[in-house]
């Protein structure tokens, strides 16, 4: 008797257990479905319902939206010009690399000419088809390197002749008005050991007129080959004006000749008729660091990099 009421009530447990379970199923189910009614049905007569609103997107994105959007792409944008500029000095660092063992041009072999040639190439295509900024060309230019015979020859001649020196050769340009052309000088600094002081003991300039002709081309009217800036070295001094004695008012004349001289050559045309020496020069690449020149007609490459203004 007591397991068939134990029976009676455990059935009795479990019937009132199930239907509650199901009546609360029920409840759970239909505050489920109120909550997407009030959420669909909600809005005023007058005003469509919200789900109507939505628009396709990539039509109407939000404003938030586009400007995640427009940031991400200028983040985009910024990288990759950081990296083309990365890009950029190292091809720079490369071509400057390649020329260093060359003693600016005069011991390269073949093989670093091709070296250097395909490197210059490289740097030359980063802002190809740009016109030269004239603003920006001037200023002074250190050789770096060239491959131009009339250069070049001066660097053997140093190497063959221990009484000859060759020092620094820059090319200064004088345009910052931005007009459509300038003056250039090309200045090599040499001496004479025995009688000048070392590397700088005289300046040679030869000063031309440049016009841009396109928009990377200039053409050279040369005017003028100068000789100054001669520094007598100090036993030469000592043998003019000797130290040990008063130096008289002739000893201090002539020092003050030297100091002073300058040999002036024109080079312009002597008759109306006749076009003054000159040349087309092709610059190839400009930056605030380095300039790439060649001399059209296979006159040879010169490679330059930016220096401090220089005094004649």
């Amino acid at each position: 008797m007591r397991q068939e009421k134990q029976g009676k009530r455990n059935a009795i447990r479990f019937f009132f257990f199930h239907h509650c379970r199901i009546a609360f199923e029920l409840y759970r189910y239909r505050l489920k479905m109120d909550r997407i009614a009030s959420a669909t049905f909600s809005c005023s007569a007058i005003s469509p319902p919200r789900v109507c609103r939505i628009k396709p997107f990539g039509r109407n994105m939000d404003a938030d939206h586009r400007k995640i959007f427009s940031c991400r792409v200028a983040v985009a944008s910024a990288n990759t010009v950081v990296d083309s500029e990365l890009d950029l000095e190292h091809k720079k660092h490369d071509l400057l690399r390649a020329v260093q063992e060359t003693q600016r041009g005069l011991t390269a072999t073949s093989d670093q000419r091709s070296v250097i040639e395909e490197a210059l190439v490289t740097v030359e295509g980063f802002n190809g088809g740009e016109a030269i900024d004239l603003v920006k060309l001037d200023g002074t230019w250190r050789l770096q390197y060239t491959s131009a015979a009339d250069v070049v020859v001066l660097f053997e001649a140093a190497s063959r002749f221990p009484f000859f020196q060759v020092g620094q050769i820059f090319q200064k340009f004088e345009c910052k008005d931005g007009s459509e052309g300038g003056i250039i000088r090309n200045v090599v600094q040499w001496s004479v050991p025995s009688l000048l002081e070392e590397q700088e003991g005289a300046t040679l300039v030869v000063t031309a007129k440049f016009d841009k002709v396109s928009s990377r081309n200039i053409y050279l009217q040369f005017e003028e080959i100068s000789v100054r800036n001669i520094n007598i070295n100090e036993q030469l001094q000592a043998l003019i004006a000797p130290a040990i004695i008063p130096r008289s008012f002739l000893s201090l004349q002539i020092l003050q000749f030297i100091r002073n001289f300058k040999a002036q050559i024109p080079v312009t045309a002597t008759s109306p008729g006749r076009r003054s020496v000159g040349g087309l020069y092709y610059l190839s690449y400009l930056d605030n660091n380095m300039l790439l020149g060649r001399s059209v007609g296979g006159g040879g490459v010169f490679v330059f990099t930016k220096s401090q203004p220089l005094e004649l």
